[in-house]
């Protein structure tokens, strides 16, 4: 999971807050330009718009925090419930719940109690002041040591109507082929979040195996928790809303080989609805470039693609790395992540 994506109003708020609460301070990538390729999800009409890709070098999946520029945001016009379709809070890792949960409950007020999830792990909630939710669950692996208690992304809450339909592309898809839990009940560690009361079906999912790819060793593993109210009718996260509107607007993963997997997710009945280079080409955002895809879960939510061209190092030197010059799927060492983290924290 290379990261989450989350649509602001105020992006330079937003980021200051993420990297003063969570430690997304080290910029891999950032963008103020027009977002051509996304017209199915914006209305049709190519927006402008500024982007930022921000990690933690703790490890873990990114934050690509989105804002528009030319067009005003439009919140959800409800309150979010637990089992929304969509995607209703971030997990983010972390090696100490307990004392992160002492340090940043002493100076902001929205969290939760620290409690358990259903497989007996530690966490709690913390809702941001943009109206998003983020499970901070204990994980105890490190990237690089950092000086921090909290990691970066380690997955995901996502609403859906039917469990059985929604496990089956997450596995056959996605490859969530293993299974941490599936519950039914009323859970008391979402004590935070509206809708928390209802009774639920909440089904935790993982993958075996090792992670592969050039970034795996920072992005490392991740779950996918999908969630299925049963006494009421979920709404849409995002209905008569834009892609890039306020909220989690959508799950990134890297990958290789973007023409396989088109393929692939085409016969599971789930083609590309956006690819930005078809032809094979490279996508240029910002210093890096690549090529993205997205297609949708079975019940809208977005899921991104990203098989990158070349990464910044340190790009006003020139250094960079030609991810098509290098071995698929050997991991980048960890030197590089450091030179990352050293220069964007100069900035």
């Amino acid at each position: 999971m290379q990261q989450v994506g989350v649509g602001t109003t105020d992006f330079r708020k937003s980021w200051d807050w993420y990297i003063k609460t969570f430690g997304f301070d080290i910029k891999i990538l950032e963008d103020d330009t027009v977002a051509e390729r996304m017209l199915p999800y914006t209305g049709g009409k190519a927006q402008k718009r500024h982007a930022c890709i921000a990690v933690n070098l703790q490890g873990g999946g990114g934050l690509e925090i989105w804002q528009y520029s030319e067009r005003t945001p439009l919140p959800a016009g409800f309150g979010i419930s637990v089992g929304d379709t969509g995607i209703f809070a971030a997990k983010i890792k972390c090696r100490d719940v307990e004392k992160f949960h002492a340090a940043i409950s002493s100076e902001y007020g929205g969290c939760s109690p620290v409690s358990k999830d259903p497989a007996g792990t530690p966490c709690f909630y913390v809702a941001d002041p943009f109206g998003n939710t983020f499970q901070i669950i204990e994980k105890k692996d490190v990237f690089i040591g950092d000086r921090k208690l909290c990691g970066g992304i380690a997955g995901a809450f996502i609403g859906v109507r039917d469990m059985q339909r929604s496990k089956k592309f997450y596995r056959e898809v996605l490859g969530y082929d293993k299974m941490f839990y599936d519950d039914t009940g009323v859970f008391s560690d979402w004590s935070l979040m509206p809708g928390a009361g209802g009774k639920c079906r909440r089904v935790l999912l993982g993958k075996s195996g090792n992670p592969e790819g050039a970034f795996s060793g920072l992005l490392g593993t991740n779950t996918i928790e999908l969630v299925q109210p049963l006494e009421r009718t979920p709404a849409k996260i995002y209905e008569g809303r834009f892609w890039g509107d306020p909220g989690f607007i959508q799950i990134c993963y890297d990958i290789s080989g973007m023409d396989d997997l088109k393929k692939f997710c085409a016969s599971k009945g789930h083609p590309f609805t956006v690819d930005s280079c078809p032809d094979g080409e490279r996508f240029d955002m910002g210093e890096a470039s690549g090529r993205f895809s997205y297609i949708e879960d079975p019940d809208g939510t977005l899921i991104e693609f990203v098989e990158t061209g070349k990464v910044p190092v340190i790009g006003k030197l020139g250094l960079y790395i030609d991810m098509k010059k290098r071995k698929q799927n050997k991991r980048l060492p960890k030197f590089l992540f450091r030179m990352m983290g050293l220069v964007s924290r100069q900035k």
